[in-house]
C-alpha cells in the first residue's frame, strides 16, 4: 500500500483555512493513489495557544461536521487519513488525532504525554488506551509528538498488532535531533512502519523544523524531507514486512525476533510509578544522590 506523509504549514486559529489545506492534501495524495495519509499535530487549528480559553475557541467535538466533509473526500479516493485537532468533550479539552476513512471517523486518540509547551500546557491528559485502528488492510496506531519520546507506548501499539505507527507532530527547530533519531529507532525497536508528519512554518515564536519521514522495519528510512518546506513524502510498503517479526540475517546462524526474544519477567520496573532515582531523592530529604 502507498503511504503519504504530509509536511504542511498551518494557519493559527483558522479552522476554515486549514480545512482547505487538508482537502488539498487529500486530493494530491489521492491522485497518487495513496491509501493512508498522515498529517501533522494540530493540523486543523494550530498549536501555540496562550490559554485554555483561547484554545477552547478552536476546539471541535468528534461529531463535528468537519469530519463528515473530510470523510466524503476520503471516500472519493478510497483512502484513510489522520490529522491533529483540538477536541472538546464535555468540559474537557484534548490535543487529539482522528483516523478518518470513507465511512467516517474510525477512531480517535488523545495525547497522553504532555510537555510544558504550547497548547499542551492547557489541555487535559489523554484517556484513551493505546490501540491500533483498522485503516483498510492496515492496522494503524496513533500517537502525537512527545509520545514518541517514550518507547513504552510505541511498544504497546506494536504488541497490540499495529503495522504502522502514525505520528502527527509539531517539532520545533530545537527538536531536530528528535526528528532525526526517534522515527528510525521506534520502527527498528518494534519492526514496523513509522510515519512522522511534522509541520513547517512559524507560529507564536516557534519555528518548526520539518524533517518528516517514513521509516520501515529495522529502521530503514524509506522517505525523508531534507528541508523545512511543505511537501508530501511517499513510500510503497508491504504490510507483511511489519507482521513478520522474525529476522534471519544469516539463516540458522543469525536469527532474531524482536517479540519472541523479549523477557517481560525482567521488565517490571518499566511500569513502576517512580524511577529509583526519584524515590532515592525523596528518601534523602531532597538531595540528588542516586542509589548506590
Amino acid at each position: 500500500m502507498l503511504i503519504a506523509c504530509v509536511q504542511s504549514d498551518v494557519t493559527f486559529a483558522n479552522i476554515a483555512e486549514n480545512r482547505k489545506r487538508i482537502a488539498e492534501h487529500i486530493h494530491a495524495a489521492g491522485k497518487m493513489q495513496a491509501k493512508l495519509v498522515v498529517m501533522p499535530e494540530c493540523m486543523l487549528c494550530g498549536y501555540a495557544y496562550e490559554s485554555r480559553e483561547q484554545a477552547w475557541d478552536q476546539a471541535v467535538s468528534i461529531d463535528d461536521e468537519v469530519f463528515i466533509d473530510i470523510a466524503h473526500l476520503a471516500a472519493t479516493y478510497d483512502l484513510h487519513l489522520t490529522f491533529g485537532f483540538l477536541e472538546k468533550s464535555g468540559d474537557q479539552l484534548f490535543n487529539a488525532a482522528a483516523l478518518v476513512g470513507p465511512s467516517g471517523v474510525v477512531g480517535c486518540y488523545r495525547k497522553v504525554h504532555l510537555p510544558a509547551l504550547g497548547v499542551d500546557r492547557f489541555v487535559d491528559r489523554g484517556d484513551i488506551p493505546y490501540q491500533p485502528l483498522q485503516a483498510g488492510e492496515a492496522r494503524v496506531g496513533l500517537a502525537i509528538c512527545y509520545d514518541s519520546s517514550f518507547p513504552e507506548p510505541m511498544r504497546v501499539l506494536a504488541l497490540a498488532g499495529a503495522d504502522i505507527i502514525a505520528l502527527g507532530t509539531n517539532w520545533p527547530v530545537t527538536a531536530y535531533r528528535t526528528a532525526e533519531i526517534v522515527p528510525p529507532a521506534r520502527s527498528m525497536e518494534n519492526h514496523l512502519f513509522f510515519v512522522a508528519a511534522n509541520r513547517v512554518g512559524s507560529e507564536g515564536g516557534f519555528k518548526f523544523c520539518g524533517l518528516s519521514s517514513i521509516c520501515g522495519p529495522d529502521g530503514v528510512v524509506l522517505a525523508q524531507s531534507k528541508a523545512d518546506q511543505p511537501e508530501i513524502l511517499y513510500a510503497d510498503v508491504n504490510l507483511a514486512d511489519a507482521r513478520n517479526k522474525r529476522i534471519e540475517r544469516t539463516p540458522g546462524a543469525h536469527v532474531i525476533d524482536r517479540f519472541e526474544d523479549r523477557c517481560p519477567d525482567f521488565y517490571e520496573a518499566v511500569a513502576a510509578a517512580k524511577p529509583a532515582s526519584l524515590t532515592a531523592k525523596s528518601a534523602n530529604d531532597g538531595t540528588t544522590t542516586p542509589p548506590v
